[in-house]
């Protein structure tokens, strides 16, 4: 059986965010000690040059997560700490149609603000190259709710072979999981939220055929 990857992609570029990946890292790492052999490869990028955002963004992959600030006043935008790298997911979808590359990818984890609105969610639309679950934020969020979510995500996505399931449906069954784990722990609503999203008429356009 194949490993699974992970792709785990830093626009937030500080040292809270840096925490973050650190410990998603490290909860991956964990799962793969648990096993003879590695079950799951990580894939770790730290970049503010566009380029490769977007190879980070197109790669095949189980998971795409990526942790930044949301900006959902306009555009759906991921932007750095200091604001001097900003990546809108309108420009990521123009790209990845010129160079006929669409996200390929399970799942797709916003870790970020506000990123599970309907823009956010149109917007992702536009750059998928097939049917992925969509997991984004309805609120704030900071280090203790992504640390609490993503540790059960994690552990209930890796527990689970899948057999018989797409990586969508595991991605989808371990964020459920997870959803509910996080209200036993916290006891309160959940800000994270799973959606399976297809790719727009206009996706389908585009990328058809790569």
């Amino acid at each position: 059986m194949r490993n699974r990857r992970v792709n785990l992609l830093d626009i937030g570029l500080d040292l809270s965010f840096d925490a973050s990946m650190t410990f998603v890292q490290s909860t991956l790492q964990n799962i793969n000690a648990g096993w003879q052999a590695p079950i799951v490869d990580i894939d770790f990028v730290r970049s503010r040059d566009l380029g490769t955002v977007l190879a980070a963004f197109t790669a095949s992959c189980d998971v795409l997560h990526v942790m930044a600030h949301g900006d959902y006043s306009g555009t759906p935008t991921f932007s750095s700490s200091d604001g001097t790298t900003v990546v809108s997911m309108e420009k990521l979808g123009l790209l990845a149609a010129d160079q006929g590359k669409g996200i390929r990818t399970g799942a797709v984890l916003a870790d970020g603000c506000k990123t599970g609105t309907g823009a956010w969610q149109t917007a992702v639309r536009d750059c998928l190259h097939d049917n992925v679950t969509y997991i984004g934020t309805s609120a704030q969020v900071g280090w203790h709710e992504g640390t609490v979510f993503c540790s059960a995500f994690y552990g209930a996505l890796f527990r689970n072979k899948g057999k018989g399931m797409s990586a969508a449906e595991q991605a989808e069954d371990a964020a459920y999981r997870a959803i509910r784990a996080y209200m036993e722990i916290t006891g309160r609503a959940c800000p994270y939220k799973v959606k399976i999203l297809k790719p727009s008429s206009w996706a389908r356009k585009a990328l058809a055929g790569s």
